[in-house]
């Protein structure tokens, strides 16, 4: 990459980064994004995938695989701690799990792009909104635009706080948890609090149910059976003292390695939270949000990606451990063969959301050059992938 293109790509993340917008609500964002697409003229602009996701689609010459590199819209509902000149102007948001950075490396593909068309099959850059809700990939791929650009291979990166600044890493087989947000609301009937026996309070079960669900999950290590359940919230009737209360809510988060035990895990939580609330005489409701589904890389599209990396000069490191956290690429896992890698940040870098995490822009380069490899790999015959 000249420093030319590097210095225009930084310009463009530190632009993507003032305007940080939620999942769900990435219009200015998406526009920024269109608009910067356009000067590339991709054979292909979709808009207002499963939201407001943009796709640019660059055909190549020959009948060939369709190869989707996705990155990420949404910013977070966190305050920016920072002092840089292009530190984020929506108040309450910021771009602080890198997506800014994300964008701009798949946006350098436009313009490698725009000049060396694919020799066959085609390339679809994907910016997809509502990642941190895990709702954006699904919509995006329940949406009737997608079968326009339904890919063979999808590929996608995140940055990794703690790992070298440019170093690689991929898991093998089983990526991200799988995971779920569980709210359960316990009913029963207020009464005054001096006479409390003439109430149903749900007090006795929300106690029970907090270490009983926590039970269910205790972490460990990270094989297939792995579960873990995390209490986030509670809330139990009002703040007063005159009042019996008559409503609770517990909230956990489910996390597995894989999605069958993730089911499981699910009708245990559940069957749990029945029969203490039919012990105690109580109604209550399940709600699930923050769905998201394991993410496991698949081999033939893990090969590239690894291949790809070498080619540009960089060394991959394959890990056997998934990541705890989740990831909602793991939807186009079901649609195509899929993979995600890991790019260093910096060992001394802030944790993703942190307020004061800012995404290096020393690594953009990085990103682009394994992308273009790997999209080498498998549409150009310069090199000798397979499709």
């Amino acid at each position: 990459m000249t420093p030319q293109c590097l210095a225009q790509l930084t310009k463009l993340r530190h632009d993507l980064h003032q305007i940080p917008e939620v999942s769900g609500q990435e219009e200015k964002t998406a526009a920024f994004v269109a608009d910067y697409l356009t000067g590339f003229s991709p054979d292909d602009l979709l808009t207002g995938l499963g939201g407001h996701g943009v796709a640019a689609v660059f055909q190549g010459a020959a009948a060939g695989p369709t190869v989707l590199i996705r990155c990420e819209l949404d910013g977070l509902p966190i305050e920016e701690q920072s002092k840089a000149p292009y530190r984020s102007t929506h108040a309450g948001r910021g771009h602080l799990c890198g997506h800014d950075g994300h964008m701009v490396m798949v946006a350098g593909l436009a313009e490698h792009l725009a000049q060396h068309r694919p020799q066959r099959g085609r390339v679809v850059l994907l910016f997809q909104p509502a990642e941190e809700t895990g709702k954006g990939a699904a919509a995006v791929i329940a949406d009737p635009q997608f079968e326009r650009i339904k890919p063979d291979f999808s590929f996608a990166l995140h940055n990794y706080p703690g790992l070298a600044a440019g170093q690689l890493a991929l898991c093998v087989g089983p990526s991200n948890c799988a995971s779920r947000g569980i709210r359960i609301r316990l009913t029963g009937k207020t009464s005054h609090a001096a006479a409390p026996q003439d109430g149903q309070s749900p007090a006795g079960a929300m106690t029970a149910l907090m270490p009983a669900l926590v039970a269910l999950g205790a972490g460990g290590a990270m094989t297939p059976d792995y579960a873990l359940v995390t209490l986030t919230h509670a809330w139990l009737g009002e703040a007063t003292f005159g009042i019996a209360p008559g409503e609770a809510e517990i909230w956990v988060t489910l996390r597995t390695v894989t999605n069958a035990r993730m089911a499981d895990l699910v009708t245990r939580a559940e069957a749990l939270v029945q029969s203490v609330c039919q012990d105690e005489g109580l109604g209550f409701s399940i709600a699930y949000d923050d769905v998201f589904d394991a993410c496991t890389n698949h081999p033939e599209a893990s090969s590239p990606l690894a291949d790809g990396a070498k080619t540009a000069g960089y060394e991959m490191e394959l890990w056997q451990v998934p990541q705890p956290w989740s990831e909602d690429f793991g939807q186009f896992g079901t649609v195509s063969k899929a993979a995600m890698f890991w790019l260093g940040a910096g060992q001394d870098m802030p944790q993703l959301h942190n307020p004061d995490y800012d995404f290096p822009d020393k690594i953009i380069p990085v990103g682009v050059a394994v992308f273009t490899a790997a999209i080498d790999a498998l549409l150009n015959e310069t090199t000798s992938g397979n499709a």
